[in-house]
């Protein structure tokens, strides 16, 4: 795995044991999202959690994201995005945090300075290590939801595997679907307030 664009452009990123339930993002998966965000991404803050080897925020800081918050629960994966960001030179700009996204994630807000985030990522892992489906995405998004960690204007991405049925919470809304293989990548928002009439 590479970066692919920014002033890391080129450079390796290290990845995970393949023991692991970790799916790390496709270039061509990465490379779309970052064109579809690409207005957005300078000056950015950033939470991306299931970070996994950290590509996603890794990328986001390449090309010109302020901060990125990363959480993980597995302690091989929060080495492995520790040792990116000292490869990469990026640690200033990085919080890694090992947490579980399936509890309560209002503690996350003071890691934005309580305005929320611009960009949220999310990937849930498909499967456990058992080669088990998960739903995992409905639960999280939940918390996500609850903790209003979605700044004014802000963007949600979430990762999933094209089977997978969840409720969108009700605080958020679909504005955008892409599709990759067996992968659904879905983009969410704040509803906007209907103009009075």
């Amino acid at each position: 795995m590479r970066i692919i664009a920014g002033t890391a452009r080129g450079r390796r990123i290290f990845s995970v044991s393949k023991n692991l339930p970790v799916k790390p993002i496709s270039d061509r998966m990465k490379q779309s999202l970052f064109d579809i965000l690409r207005p957005r991404i300078p000056g950015a803050k950033m939470l991306d959690l299931f970070a996994g080897t950290g590509s996603v925020s890794l990328e986001a800081l390449s090309r010109g994201a302020l901060h990125t918050v990363m959480v993980d629960k597995e302690p091989a994966c929060i080495k492995n995005i520790h040792r990116n960001l000292a490869h990469l030179g990026f640690a200033e700009r990085a919080t890694v945090l090992k947490a579980d996204v399936l509890k309560p994630l209002d503690w996350l807000l003071a890691y934005s300075d309580n305005d929320g985030y611009d960009i949220i990522f999310m990937g849930p892992p498909y499967r456990d290590i058992n080669n088990k489906m998960l739903s995992l995405s409905e639960p999280s998004l939940n918390n996500v939801a609850q903790a209003q960690l979605l700044a004014p204007g802000g963007i949600l991405v979430i990762q999933t595997h094209k089977t997978e049925q969840f409720v969108i919470p009700a605080t958020l809304e679909v504005f955008r679907v892409e599709k990759y293989g067996d992968t659904l990548v879905r983009f969410l928002r704040k509803p906007k307030l209907k103009a009075e009439k």
